[in-house]
């Protein structure tokens, strides 16, 4: 076996492998000829052996040079480039491209390549350069968010104490109170937006604790039930059955279900229908929550879960990038199907076991209103 391996392993130059069949052919050709010389007397057919040598010798040696001439340098050459190539010069090109035969193409093609490669070269780091200046500028613009929201709660929660004020002086017919109340409900709004801008400018790194996954859902499921009004009784719950406990962060995951769930009450009249159900997969947990509503137009998807994108009057667009960015702190993903007319479907796994060592990935402070913004 060892024999046989080593055999394998043994380099035949292209000349020799070239060479051999000509002269196999020569040498056949030689000693046909000296058959047919064989009535000539000795000195005669001696000469005439020497002569036909001589002449395959030659056609040996011109053959040798013809190939060493029309394959062995331009190969030489193109292994000499790519060569150059593995070690990182983009702007190496051969010689031989302009000839008329398959070794034309192939420095052509080689050409052609490289051409490509040193194009994608420059895409690429123009595409990086891009992405560091963005990635620059996103983070001035969260730490320019992150002091604004800090700089307005105070403000909010005066003029809320204010409203509460207010209310109390107002006798309970006084029409003024609608007014109030309507106000009162534009702060709250408000308060909701500043408090998704600043989870989303300062994220708080998940803290992961073995817990009851259907725990967690049960909690999100009776907040959504208290919000949404005359809808709740249209919001169904499966369990999973048989779960393992599950290392998640309870509070973030259970702000993302109810997100999920009160976006898809808002999606749904009275005859339509919420479902969250959660079932083991593997080593993830999959929670599901489908409504029957009229689902997300095919334009809307690839950017459903882009900060500040809504398709919601009210809506402040930050709810889903928060969902998402929960899920990939928990090494978890969240993804959305939708067809126009029969609703949507938002998939939440997430591990049965976080990975070790886990990345504080996040950094910073998440601190998640109960108010949930709205998609």
């Amino acid at each position: 076996m060892q024999v046989t391996d080593s055999l394998t392993k043994i380099w035949i130059n292209w000349e020799l492998k070239a060479l051999v069949p000509v002269a196999g052919v020569l040498v056949v050709g030689v000693l046909a000829f000296a058959m047919v010389t064989l009535d000539l007397r000795a000195d005669e057919r001696h000469k005439v052996l020497l002569v036909a040598t001589g002449g395959a010798a030659i056609i040996c040696a011109a053959t040798l040079v013809v190939l060493a001439v029309l394959i062995q340098w331009p190969l030489s050459e193109l292994q000499a480039k790519i060569a150059q190539l593995r070690d990182g010069n983009l702007t190496v090109a051969v010689g031989f491209a302009d000839r008329q035969d398959e070794i034309g193409e192939l420095g052509r093609n080689f050409n052609e390549m490289v051409r490509q490669m040193r194009e994608n070269q420059e895409e690429i780091q123009r595409l990086h350069r891009s992405q560091i200046s963005r990635a620059e500028h996103l983070v001035t613009l969260g730490e320019v968010a992150a002091g604004l929201a800090h700089e307005v709660r105070n403000p909010l929660a005066g003029i809320a104490g204010v409203f509460e004020i207010i209310a109390a002086e107002l006798s309970a017919s006084s029409p003024s109170r609608e007014v109030l109340d309507d106000a009162r409900q534009e702060l709250n709004n408000l308060n909701r937006f500043v408090s998704d801008l600043l989870s989303c400018a300062r994220p708080k790194p998940p803290e992961f604790t073995p817990a009851d996954i259907n725990m967690t859902a049960e909690h999100a499921i009776r907040l959504a039930r208290q919000q949404a009004g005359g809808l709740a009784g249209q919001i169904h719950f499966k369990r999973g059955k048989g779960l393992p406990l599950v290392e998640h962060d309870v509070s973030q995951i259970n702000q993302v279900l109810l997100n999920l769930l009160l976006n898809a009450t808002h999606e749904i009249d009275s005859g339509g229908e919420v479902r969250l159900d959660i079932s083991h997969i593997g080593d993830e947990v999959v929670l599901s929550v489908a409504d029957t509503g009229q689902g997300i137009v095919p334009e809307h998807l690839p950017h459903i879960f882009r900060p500040f994108f809504t398709t919601k009057g009210k809506g402040t667009g930050l709810g889903l990038s928060l969902a998402r960015r929960v899920a990939e702190a928990h090494a978890g993903s969240i993804d959305v199907e939708s067809t126009v007319g029969m609703g949507a479907k938002f998939t939440l796994r997430l591990p049965v076991r976080q990975p070790q060592p886990s990345a504080d990935i996040t950094g910073g402070e998440l601190q998640i209103d109960r108010e949930t913004s709205r998609r």
